[in-house]
């Protein structure tokens, strides 16, 4: 990943890129094509070989199966074995992607990441006109499954962080954890790594012919009890070979680990390609224990649920009274028309070409309490309107040619109260446009917000009008 790369922008690729191989359990051969996708896209499937050639999101709620890969499907569609091609996406930055497919399965290739990352970085990942947002956990997410013995923790970290630990009881294994400190080291750490399985278990796919593209150069095959020859002999005349061995490190044909903990490694890529299927980006410390598909799908599926529970608390403006404010009650003068008792706005703490965010302390003291439910003040629903207004007032004028201007309503539209505002409240008050600003008519989105929660909403069409100076 470059280091210019800037992590709070969407990616794509530049342009479209395909390969070609076998899929793993269905031994069927297919072309797979990477295509360039717009903002907020995000990743998805389409099968070119089926009718109307139907797209699937990848998204953690279309798995229907995990049991030897992740299996999307919607419908009868089904896209078998995406965590590899989901994990090259992700530790390359790329945010939005089709991915067409001539066949029901992602090719197994070596059984890693490595091809589809090199596949990636020969036409490159471009910078999108777009924000990336980022969710944080904010709390402990934990899952933990007796009978697997698998448990998964995320917590709050301020970057996307994953640690994986495996024990299969293995002489040959051993006990193995990796790490993944930033994504920028997935690509040279993780994406190389392989699939293992144990013999026994490669045996038992075979004899159910359930791995009809297997072959021993797309998994790393454990070898850690006697194998007779006859053995050896059947399984080479599977794999099509003169001679199948295992010599003393206890690994079918003695291949070269390409990490010494490249199993440990392996299931970090695992997790990295499931949780993508969260379909949010996230910033998280991830500790996975003896992880595998089906647990890593229920955990993004988590993920996912408390992302959605709290997704509006991503969008509260955070408002931190000791910072300077962008505009001052000074500054607010010189812009707006408006005094006492109908200036409305206090100070404006964050102000761009796009949106605005202005503040509105409300207290005992405001002119129309004594008047407005005696005994039992409450903020008048349309002034709160009005302090919405004065608000993107400034955002219009901001945005104008030098010179003198009012703004004028013309519309409002789904106007909702949803909490009350009374004294004591802080105003924190947000207006984004929801259109470029055409001859002089501003489309904006107006909310307000108290103690981290949304109280009014609505939507504003103003004129602006230039003054004309004496």
């Amino acid at each position: 990943m470059d280091t210019k790369f800037n992590a709070d922008k969407q990616h794509t690729l530049a342009s479209k890129v395909s390969i070609s191989g076998t899929g793993l359990h269905t031994g069927i051969l297919a072309d797979m094509t990477l295509n360039p996708a717009n903002p907020g896209f995000g990743i998805q499937f389409q099968r070119l070989d089926l009718p109307n050639k139907p797209i699937i999101k990848a998204d953690c709620d279309l798995v229907s199966d995990t049991s030897r890969g992740t299996t999307l499907q919607l419908n009868d569609v089904k896209v078998y074995t995406v965590e590899h091609i989901l994990a090259a996406l992700v530790g390359m930055g790329i945010d939005n992607c089709l991915i067409e497919i001539t066949g029901p399965e992602i090719p197994i290739m070596d059984g890693s990441s490595k091809d589809f990352v090199e596949l990636i970085d020969s036409v490159g990942v471009v910078e999108q006109d777009a924000a990336k947002v980022w969710y944080n956990i904010e709390e402990n997410i934990f899952l933990y499954d007796e009978g697997k013995r698998v448990e998964m923790l995320a917590m709050p970290s301020i970057n996307f962080q994953i640690t994986t630990l495996i024990d299969f009881n293995s002489s040959v294994l051993g006990t193995q954890h990796a790490g993944l400190k930033s994504i920028k080291e997935f690509k040279d750490e993780i994406a190389p790594c392989r699939t293992f399985c144990f013999l026994h278990e490669l045996e038992t796919l075979l004899e159910k012919d359930l791995i009809k593209g297997g072959d021993i150069n797309n998994a790393i095959v454990i070898v850690d009890k006697p194998v007779t020859n006859e053995e050896m002999n059947r399984l080479a005349k599977v794999f099509n070979r003169e001679k199948i061995e295992v010599k003393s490190e206890g690994y079918l044909n003695n291949l070269e680990l390409r990490f010494s903990n490249e199993a440990a490694r392996h299931k970090l890529l695992d997790v990295v390609g499931d949780l993508a299927l969260i379909g949010y980006p996230i910033k998280a410390r991830i500790i996975a224990n003896r992880p595998g598909h089906s647990t890593n799908v229920e955990f993004a599926k988590k993920i996912k649920q408390y992302i959605k529970r709290n997704k509006h608390l991503k969008e509260v403006p955070v408002y931190v009274p000791t910072k300077t404010p962008v505009y001052n009650l000074e500054q607010i003068e010189k812009t707006l028309p408006h005094r006492h008792p109908f200036l409305l706005v206090d100070k404006i703490i964050d102000l761009t070409d796009t949106y605005i965010i202005g503040v509105k302390n409300v207290t005992y003291n405001e002119w129309f309490f004594p008047g407005h439910f005696p005994g039992n003040p409450v903020m008048p629903g349309v002034l709160q309107i009005e302090a919405l207004a004065q608000t993107g007032g400034i955002l219009c004028i901001n945005a104008m040619p030098k010179g003198t201007y009012d703004t004028y309503f013309l519309k409002i539209d789904n106007c909702k109260f949803k909490q009350m505002v009374k004294p004591g409240d802080t105003m924190i008050l947000k207006m984004e446009l929801t259109a470029p600003i055409r001859r002089g008519i501003c489309e904006m989105k107006g909310t307000v917000y108290v103690a981290g929660k949304i109280t009014t909403e609505a939507t504003l069409v103003a004129q602006i009008v230039k003054r004309e100076e004496n």
